[in-house]
Order: C-alpha cells, then structure tokens, then sequence
C-alpha cells in the first residue's frame, strides 16, 4: 500500500512538474476556443466543459466559440424544412432562421448550464464562474455565391473587441455564439469555425484552439499530424475535407497575427490539458516558425545543457565539464529546443587545417527515440561545412555503432591532429571515428 502510494505521488509530482512552466506561460494569455455543436451529444462534453473551466481556474482569459449545426440540422429535419448548402454555408431563408436562432439559444443555454455546474462542483465551492455574451459581432450578408443567393448567412463585418477585453479583464468567461446582427438590426447565421477565426485575430489571442471531430489531423498511417508550420499545413493533404476546413481555419489564423493554433481531436478525454499543459501535447500545433528549433546555443541555455548531459557524465559516456568551462565553450555548441526546453545538443570544435572534432551529443531521455541525435549531429555537419572543415572526428566510449551508421568510420588515433592526441585519455580507451563532409 505505501509503495503504491509513493508511487502515485511521484508520477503526480512528475506531472506537475512538467505542467508549471505552462501554468506560468499561460497566466492572463487569451486564449479563443472552439467547440462544434456536435460535441453537446458525444460522452466527453462533461470532461470538456471540466477542462474549459479548469483552464479559467489556472489563469487563463477564455473566449468560447460554439457551433449549432447539428442542432439546426436536426431542428430542420424535424420541421421537414429543405436545406441547401454552397460549398460549407448553409442557405438560411427565413423558415430556416427560425430554427438557427432556436438551435443556437438551446446550445448556447445548456453550454452556460453546464459551465455554471462544473465551477460549483469545484473544490472551492461557491467559486463563481460569470458567462457573459453580448452583440459583439457585427455582420453584413455573404450575398451570392455560385448563383445563389444565401440570404440570411452572414459574414462577419468586425469584432467588437473592447466589450470582450473588458469582460475579460473582470475574469468573465465570454461565450460567442454563431450569430451576428447587422446595424439595420437583422440577424445573420454564421460559420462558427470562421466566427472563431475571426474573433481570435481581432482580440490577438495568444491561441486559437479548434477542438474538432476524432481522429483529429492524421497522416496517410493515421497517426496524429503532431506539428505544422503554415508552410507544412498548405502542403499537407488532408484525409477528408473537414480537416481541409480545419486548416484553412488555422492557417488564417496565424498569417493574421494568432500565435499558434491547435488543433486537438476532442474524442480524447483530457485532449485540451495534455495539449497545452506537456511538453509534447497530444493534437496537431500550426505557428509560423518550427514548434522544434535547432539552433547556436546561448549563453541562457548553459543550465539546460549541464542538465542533459550530466547523467550520461556520471554514467561515463560523458567527459565531465564544468559549468564555467561550458560558459567559455558555449559557441561551439548548438541545441535543440522544445518550448523553451533544451531536449538534444552537441558541440563542434575545430582542429585547425579543415578539420573538426564532434563531442557531447546528448538527447533527454523522453526524446531518445524520435531521432534528434541525428538532428543534432547533422546541424553539426552542416555548420562544419560553412566553417569549410573537410574532415571530422569523434571519440567515444558508448556510441560506436550509432556513429558507424551515419557513415563514420573508424580511425586510428594518429589520424588525430598532434594537439589532440596530448589530450587523449587512455583510462576511457575512446574509440576514434572520422568521417569526410
């Protein structure tokens, strides 16, 4: 029994650990949600609207944007209304609106319901959690498209951002719902994927989080599509156009200034924490610039450095180093780094006559697997090549093989320049490899 709690207790421990630099980041961030209507009829809506609230709780402005569709599909249905679609917008006659304002009070009342419900069932009870909506959104018709006249679907015209910032600021959570109203006083159906867009570029969220149907973003195997630059995200095909939409949505986003945007498979309960609370996250990330940045290391990164390598130091596959002779060298190294965190780094050094020498390759032990080593040593050879170095050297004890597979060779110490091989330390038996870049 104690055992099993220890246990527990350090995997909570790990867990918080690992989640606090996150909990700081994320403080008093703005983050834009967005949630289909379809999630109001699958078994983790109560897990979701627990992590939405959760979220509130760790510090973070919300700003919930939900979708009515299958609400309004079903209303029509009923009703034995046709509907007409262009492309992904609905055509919205009068009979139609009807029931979009209908589906979109009821999603949007039990949204609130459950909302309310969770922040009272919190430890803190009685900790009140306010819902504030308002005309934020201003619309104007989407007119004609294909030939045809969409009536009553709108698109959004402006955001009225200061009401929103307001309620923000005095810690209310802000639920949009898919409905805009023009300065005539009409009332238009909107794409609540686009409303979300929108508002999430006005406001200048740190995020956009698209919580969309199972599986999420996959690759041609169906495993999860773990991160894209905007770049990658035009490229990528899609496996079904609902993801396109999905991307299209994202990559908007960040060319309109959102920092990153997420796209998490809300299938998974949990998906939303493990997304923005670990170091990996569980859906598909889409920014502007690599979620994984190899790079020159600095003189910041020297702490994240000794951290890495010091286990394999005190395992002897390492030379030790000291901090300060790690400061004097921090040039020579170069880091991979994963929010904010050194997960992989290695050092070149010159010899002098267009050779190098390759030392301290080290990957955090979660990353072992996913291939960085060969990140971190093909950024060496690179920068060895701009340095205009012809040859390169590594000595080592434990990764012989490894380096025999990316097409080093083994050498013979004498091989070494002379100033290199005073240095060597017979008690390690290093064995030389080189290889011609």
């Amino acid at each position: 029994m104690t055992n099993n709690k220890l246990v527990q207790s350090s995997s909570i421990v790990n867990t918080m650990r690992e989640a606090s630099p996150y909990m700081r980041a994320h403080r008093d961030e703005v983050f834009v949600v967005y949630v289909g209507g379809e999630a109001l009829h699958e078994p983790g809506l109560p897990g979701l609207v627990q992590d939405l609230v959760l979220l509130r709780g760790l510090g973070v402005k919300l700003v919930v944007v939900h979708g009515a569709r299958a609400q309004i599909d079903a209303k029509t249905a009923g009703l034995d209304i046709k509907q007409t679609f262009v492309g992904n917008l609905r055509v919205t006659g009068e009979a139609t609106l009807v029931c979009v304002k209908e589906a979109v009070a009821a999603v949007r009342l039990e949204l609130e319901a459950r909302l309310s419900q969770c922040a009272l069932d919190a430890p803190r009870r009685g900790s009140r959690l306010t819902v504030a909506g308002g005309n934020f959104v201003i619309a104007r018709p989407a007119g004609i498209v294909d030939g045809v006249d969409l009536h009553f679907t709108g698109e959004v015209r402006r955001i009225d951002r200061t009401p929103i910032e307001q309620r923000l600021k005095h810690d209310e959570l802000v639920l949009i719902s898919p409905l805009g109203y023009s300065p005539t006083g009409e009332v238009f159906n909107l794409n609540a994927l686009d409303l979300a867009c929108a508002v999430a570029c006005e406001i200048g969220a740190s995020k956009l989080i698209l919580m969309i149907e199972p599986p999420g973003i996959v690759d041609q195997n169906g495993a999860t599509v773990r991160q894209l630059t905007v770049g990658d995200a035009r490229e990528l095909n899609a496996c079904d156009p609902v993801s396109d939409r999905f991307l299209e949505c994202a990559i908007r986003a960040c060319q309109f200034g959102v920092g990153r945007v997420h796209l998490v498979n809300r299938g998974i309960d949990g998906a939303l924490i493990d997304e923005l609370y670990t170091r990996d996250g569980i859906g598909t990330l889409v920014s502007n610039t690599p979620f994984d940045q190899m790079r020159q290391a600095t003189i910041e990164e020297v702490g994240g450095i000794l951290a890495l390598i010091t286990p394999l130091e005190r395992e002897g596959s390492l030379v030790k180093r000291s901090r300060e002779k790690l400061e004097i060298e921090i040039d020579h190294f170069s880091v991979l780094v994963r929010e904010g965190i050194v997960v992989a780094c290695g050092a070149l050094y010159p010899l002098g006559n267009a050779l190098g020498e390759i030392a301290c390759i080290a990957v955090h032990l979660d990353y072992r697997r996913d291939g960085f080593g060969n990140l971190v040593l093909a950024s060496l050879e690179r920068r060895a090549t701009e340095a205009g170095l012809e040859r390169l050297f590594v000595l080592t004890t434990q990764a012989v093989h490894w380096f025999l597979e990316n097409a080093y060779v083994r050498t013979d110490m004498a091989e070494l320049p002379i100033e290199r091989q005073t240095m060597y330390n017979f008690q390690r038996n290093s064995t030389v490899l080189s290889k011609r870049i």
